[in-house]
């Protein structure tokens, strides 16, 4: 069996070495309520580069954060059946609010190993808290549902934990995303379009109540969310660190698949394919690759109603 290293980061931004065994070279499946969860599949990427990896964003239903959790359960089945017929070998719920609904109705369903962002989060914040005092900024599902404080508190029963919804901060990100898709010249140069004077002061009025109750680490709850990273530190503070669950899921998933013996040989072809409930392709190819890092190339559309009907048998 071939046996390498590969480096992921830990949640204190450390490169650690991670034991890689090969034996799997199905993808990795991965899926969001839309672009934001291609932050995750980035540092997937990066750090497991003999990885395939399936993404699909629901686009066209997207933002999850401010439906109901039925409807988000439902949308979980659909788009998890429709990766497991892809023959996926785990599935990344790369969403908050997804994660926090029906992670468990996902892991109980599907024959496949299913992991969230929210656990790998919760630890992140527990390794850099020093204060024992952790905020949360989410959605409005996601802080609804109490499953940050729950993971958080689990690791430590002592740590105080402050929610903040955001609801605003997806469609500010899918807006942006949108805007320079239109104007392309605003992504030259490394100029980050996320970080603008209006852009600050939505930030900064949001996540005022945050700052009144000594915390020193606030998680971002959603994947959207890392895109706005800079306006966030500049509201919090240089006294607050900001924690992502990206590096910490892809650390977990690493583990998870060399304990298991299925991460792919260096030899493998790796494919890299993407989709969307959006029949605006175009955009969330060029959109996506500016989040991914790099680009997509086609992109599939795969329509809400065929999500439907792959999954109906389990509505």
């Amino acid at each position: 069996m071939d046996e390498r290293e590969s480096c992921a980061v830990d949640a204190c931004g450390e490169l650690v070495e991670v034991p890689l065994r090969a034996g799997d070279e199905r993808p990795i499946g991965i899926f969001d309520s839309g672009l934001g969860g291609l932050t995750v599949a980035r540092s997937i990427a990066r750090a497991l580069p003999h990885e395939s990896i399936c993404y699909i964003g629901d686009t066209e239903r997207c933002p999850y954060g401010v439906r109901s959790e039925a409807e988000v359960r439902s949308f979980v089945l659909q788009v998890g059946s429709w990766l497991t017929r892809q023959d996926v070998k785990v599935m990344v719920i790369a969403c908050n609010t997804a994660t926090a609904a029906a992670l468990q109705l996902a892991q109980q369903t599907f024959d496949v190993p299913v992991i969230g962002v929210i656990v790998p989060g919760a630890r992140a914040a527990i390794h850099s808290t020093r204060s024992r005092k952790v905020g949360v900024l989410a959605t409005e599902l996601t802080i609804r549902s109490g499953a940050y404080t729950r993971a958080i508190q689990d690791f430590d029963a002592g740590v105080d934990v402050f929610g903040c919804a955001a609801p605003e901060f997806v469609e500010l990100v899918e807006r942006e995303l949108a805007d320079g898709v239109r104007d392309g010249s605003r992504w030259l140069g490394g100029v980050d379009v996320f970080d603008t004077p209006a852009i600050r002061a939505i930030v900064s009025e949001r996540v005022e109540p945050l700052t009144h109750h000594g915390i020193d680490t606030v998680v971002l709850g959603c994947t959207h969310f890392p895109l706005l990273v800079g306006p966030i530190r500049a509201a919090l503070g240089p006294g607050v660190r900001v924690v992502s669950s990206a590096e910490e899921i892809t650390r977990e998933l690493a583990e998870m698949l060399s304990r298991r013996e299925e991460l792919a040989a260096a030899t493998v072809p790796v494919h890299h394919r993407f989709a969307t409930t959006s029949a605006d392709t175009a955009s969330f190819a060029t959109a996506g690759g500016f989040v991914f890092g790099q680009p997509l190339g086609e992109v599939e559309h795969v329509a809400p109603v065929v999500l439907e009907r792959t999954a109906a048998s389990l509505l």
